[in-house]
């Protein structure tokens, strides 16, 4: 399981830098066809109306902490995401290990295991604790469930603050376009040749606010939902996999079940389609043996697996 106190940042994102850079890359190239200079669009006020309006209404409509993370995301739009859909093998081969000392040294060995693992994961570490609190396992999947879903929630408003920013971008550029046209209308009859740049100022504005709206806020709002979602997806099978555990469930059967919350091409399983028969009997006779099945269910286990009768 992922250590979550690892302060390292993590590498920049291929995929993400290089729709960036082509992004940008067609912006300029519009610019160099359509203007002799790139200050021609460039417009201090404009980005002070854009930018700075966006932001005050920000902090205005949610709290600083909220605030402050959507625009963490935001610098963070370009790198590898914390969690990923791989970690969630390494999380399964975790809790397997954790199942697999339970049943040698009890319950009570979670807390020595935990801290063998270096795991200082604060969902984690509560699953642990809900487990040593001998509590039973529809309670404690109760208990993990409501963490996660709060978890969830708390996480989902920075990304309704991105999207904020993204409705409110283009409509304070509006507002940027509006004041240079009363400005431009004040000046008519004074300065002629003033004009032209107050005009500029109202189209960037525009300008600004629709490309910071569609290149900038949206794509960290649907990046970070994107996050959001694998955390609480990985929680659902960090969930599943303690309740077995404290059911008493053999890694085998952990094992299995688990799998079932990764892709086919990463999960980790016997296969008993592809596999000879005398490889399926001595599996079924392993797991009929450890897990103490009646002869019953047994037999009717080597039957469907066609290995004996």
């Amino acid at each position: 399981m992922p250590n979550s106190s690892n302060p390292a940042l993590p590498p920049y994102a291929r995929a993400s830098v290089t729709g960036a850079a082509f992004g940008c890359l067609i912006v300029a190239s519009s610019i160099a066809l359509s203007a002799h200079s790139f200050l021609a669009f460039f417009s201090l006020a404009g980005l002070v109306i854009v930018v700075g309006g966006v932001i005050s209404v920000a902090f205005m409509s949610f709290q600083t902490s909220d605030v402050y993370d959507a625009l963490n995301a935001i610098a963070m739009m370009l790198r590898e995401p914390h969690s990923t859909h791989a970690d969630l093998h390494q999380d399964m081969q975790n809790i397997i290990r954790l199942a697999r000392l339970t049943n040698a040294r009890g319950i009570r060995a979670l807390g020595s295991g935990i801290d063998e693992s270096d795991i200082d994961d604060p969902f984690i570490r509560y699953a642990v604790n809900m487990a040593l609190s001998d509590y039973g396992p529809e309670d404690v999947r109760s208990m993990m469930d409501t963490a996660s879903d709060a978890a969830y929630e708390r996480d989902c408003v920075p990304v309704d603050v991105l999207r904020a920013m993204t409705s409110h971008a283009p409509a304070f550029g509006m507002v940027g376009t509006l004041v240079g046209m009363v400005a431009m209308l004040c000046n008519l009859n004074d300065n002629v040749a003033g004009i032209g740049s107050t005009l500029a100022v109202s189209f960037l504005s525009t300008l600004y606010g629709v490309i910071s709206a569609r290149m900038i806020y949206m794509p960290a709002a649907s990046r970070l939902q994107h996050e959001v979602d694998n955390r609480h997806f990985r929680h659902h099978l960090i969930t599943e996999g303690m309740v077995m555990l404290v059911g008493n469930e053999t890694p085998s059967h952990i094992k299995d079940r688990l799998n079932g919350f990764l892709r086919p091409d990463m999960r980790d399983y016997f296969d008993a389609i592809a596999k000879p028969p005398a490889a399926v009997a001595r599996l079924v006779d392993a797991r009929a043996e450890h897990a103490g099945n009646s002869n019953v269910r047994y037999g009717s286990f080597r039957r469907m697996a066609g290995v004996g009768k």
